[in-house]
């Protein structure tokens, strides 16, 4: 009896030895985390920031009586605001957008129509007419399309814009007739903008602005200064802009 009892523990404890061997050869399970999903970017919000950069612009005078005024150049810096909703649909952005600039830049050039004019008509050699031109601020209205390539952004504007000048004829120097007026006309433009951060993103852009000819109503030099009305002065400007500037973005995922 005793050697049926020793023989039945012997084979138990062989045979749990052997499954515990087994348990202590089989792996433990590996648990692997749960993969991170990293959102994508979105440029749909809307925004506002400042920008600041340089100032090209071709100043073309004339009068409808008289003919060719002269033309000038002037070039400076600006700054200014800006401020505008995207909404994007795949990689395509659809955007609309407002800015505002101020500048101040003066160009001076010589009238040689009329100041031979007012020699042949009056004193010779009396009369040397000169044409300034200040750029005071620019600003306009327009629409974006973009590509995006994540978080950046590819885009062209177009749209309408406006520019408040004033103008100063001047003999010899001295100021005779001045006057100040707001051109409206239109821009197209091309950039590029990175969001560094999902609120923050930075933007360099270059813009052309055509302002048709824009009659000056009360630029007029009265009989004593020079002889003559000029009613029908006008100024054509032609403006190059390049700039960068930071814009905050509020919107889905921005915080």
């Amino acid at each position: 009896m005793k050697k049926f009892l020793l023989a039945g523990v012997a084979l138990s404890a062989l045979l749990g030895g052997s499954a515990g061997a087994a348990d202590l050869a089989r792996p433990a399970p590996v648990y692997a985390p749960r993969p991170v999903i990293v959102p994508l970017f979105t440029w749909t919000g809307c925004y506002v920031g400042g920008n600041a950069g340089g100032i090209w612009a071709r100043n073309d005078w004339n009068d409808t009586v008289f003919g060719d005024f002269g033309n000038n150049t002037a070039s400076g810096g600006l700054g200014g605001l800006q401020g505008g909703c995207n909404y994007q649909v795949g990689a395509w952005v659809f955007g609309i957008q407002g800015d505002y600039d101020w500048t101040s830049i003066n160009s001076t050039s010589a009238n040689p129509a009329l100041t031979a004019l007012a020699n042949a008509a009056f004193l010779p050699g009396g009369f040397a007419f000169t044409d300034q031109t200040q750029l005071k601020s620019l600003g306009s209205v327009t629409g974006r399309v973009g590509y995006s390539w994540d978080r950046f952004l590819a885009y062209v504007k177009a749209g309408g814009a406006w520019l408040q000048t004033s103008y100063t004829l001047q003999n010899a120097g001295v100021a005779i007739a001045t006057a100040s007026s707001t051109q409206s006309g239109w821009t197209v433009g091309v950039g590029g903008e990175y969001a560094f951060l999902n609120w923050l993103t930075g933007f360099v852009e270059y813009d052309y602005y055509g302002f048709n000819n824009s009659n000056s109503g009360a630029l007029v030099c009265g009989a004593v200064a020079c002889g003559v009305a000029l009613t029908g002065t006008g100024i054509k400007e032609n403006v190059n802009v390049v700039k960068a500037g930071l814009n905050f973005k509020f919107g889905p995922g921005s915080f």
